[in-house]
């Protein structure tokens, strides 16, 4: 019998075996509140990671505290980190399976924190009771990403219940405060974590992703002068001079649309995701501000240039407005992640291909996400060859009555088994 065909039929014959540490995971509440700054509950969540990692006979089991030294480090060293999030109890877990070849290795990256849950009247079943329905497993970080965090080391499992032996180490990293933006793999990257190859098991809807989009977070805030409305032309509108600042960056993005293009994503945007200003109808507004994301492209695109480009617009405004020239607008930027982009030609998309089809029958498609996540730290910082797969779809991320198919996750076990055995075994580089 092949291999791929064993590892199917042992998977299938032991579904349940596979599924329940999915489920009791998901029971755990492992919410990061209030992305990173209020804490996070991942303590629980984490001692059973490491339960399940001594159970299938994990090598080495490594607890890493976070700390804001690795945060500052990576902000100063990288120009990334988010810094002054409450770390009290919280720390990643790494774990090690040795392989025959130790001069290759193989990660499985991916969070043990979740979103809140929202309104629980919207809930259909309560979000830390995982719940089967039509195939479906609800519950609260079921795709984003318990599911995922989990095939990477159901895989190993799973060969070697079949009896298979590791053609090289297998890495399995379960890292906190990845929804405060990502803080968790950029202190295993500082603690020293590294493989040859990075899996970071986020959810793809079965296709496989090479390249997902750079943001950066402003905040500008205007200064006006405020006075009874009847008088309108004693005052300065706050409000007037920030639509003023918004008109110029809107013409910034129209710019961008016509001139950076890419084959795997959507154009770069500059969202205005929230304005505050004034205190009533009858006050000239004293005072406004907005915020602003945006999304940028990678290569072609940096951190520095959307940096230069944002702040030397605003200030363009401001210098040619009278008022604005002496009470220049305050920019702060808050947070910022880079952009990713992995170099399909490279022997690592080559196997994982080669494995996928030893799945599905075919090669997946190979497409590109709007959304950020820990590729770029683990292909930017670390230096790793990276790919972005997992059960689950984006639409059912940070979603009131989550769910992931369970026939998808029980796929990516059997992805992720055989790539470990096409690269562990690959003499490419």
């Amino acid at each position: 019998m092949e291999i791929s065909e064993k590892l199917r039929k042992i998977l299938e014959e032991n579904r349940e075996e596979y599924l329940k540490p999915l489920m009791e995971l998901i029971a755990i509440d492992t919410q990061d509140l209030g992305h990173g700054i209020a804490g996070g509950r991942e303590k629980e969540g984490q001692e059973y990671f490491s339960r399940l990692l001594q159970d299938i006979g994990a090598d080495e089991i490594q607890r890493d505290p976070m700390t804001e030294e690795a945060i500052q480090r990576c902000l100063k060293e990288y120009s990334e980190g988010n810094p002054g999030h409450n770390y009290d109890g919280r720390y990643n877990v790494y774990g090690t399976f040795k392989g025959a070849n130790p001069d290759r290795s193989l990660m499985f990256n991916g969070h043990m924190d979740t979103m809140p849950p929202g309104e629980l009247s919207k809930w259909n079943t309560p979000p830390h009771e995982p719940t089967v329905i039509d195939g479906k497993l609800y519950g609260l970080g079921s795709t984003d990403m318990k599911s995922g965090l989990l095939g990477g080391l159901m895989a190993v499992k799973l060969l070697k219940q079949a009896g298979i032996g590791l053609p090289c180490d297998v890495k399995i990293t379960s890292v906190c405060d990845e929804e405060g933006g990502g803080n968790g793999s950029m202190q295993a990257i500082m603690s020293g974590q590294k493989a040859d190859a990075v899996v970071v098991c986020e959810c793809s809807n079965r296709e496989l992703i090479a390249a997902h989009m750079g943001f950066v977070f402003f905040k500008v805030e205007v200064e006006g002068k405020s006075n009874h409305s009847g008088e309108k032309w004693a005052g300065v509108s706050a409000i007037e001079k920030t639509l003023k600042i918004i008109r110029a960056l809107e013409e910034l993005e129209h710019e961008w649309l016509l001139r950076y293009k890419h084959p795997l994503l959507p154009a770069p945007n500059l969202n205005i995701g929230t304005i505050h200003g004034g205190t009533a109808g009858s006050t000239v507004a004293g005072e406004c501000y907005f915020e602003t994301c945006i999304h940028y492209l990678p290569v072609v695109m940096s951190y520095q240039k959307i940096y230069d480009a944002f702040t030397g617009t605003v200030e363009a405004v401001a210098k040619s407005d009278p008022w604005l020239r002496d009470h220049m607008p305050k920019i702060t930027m808050y947070q910022c992640g880079g952009a990713f982009e992995q170099d399909t030609s490279d022997p690592f998309v080559s196997a994982f291909q080669e494995a996928y089809s030893k799945v599905e029958g075919h090669k997946a498609k190979i497409v590109g996400s709007p959304g950020g996540c820990d590729s770029r730290l683990w292909k930017n910082i670390a230096g790793a060859k990276v790919l972005q797969y997992g059960p689950g779809k984006l639409s059912e991320c940070h979603s009131v009555n989550e769910y992931v198919p369970v026939e998808d996750y029980f796929q990516a076990i059997l992805v992720y088994a055989n790539l470990i055995l096409t690269y562990g075994n690959s003499n490419r580089d």
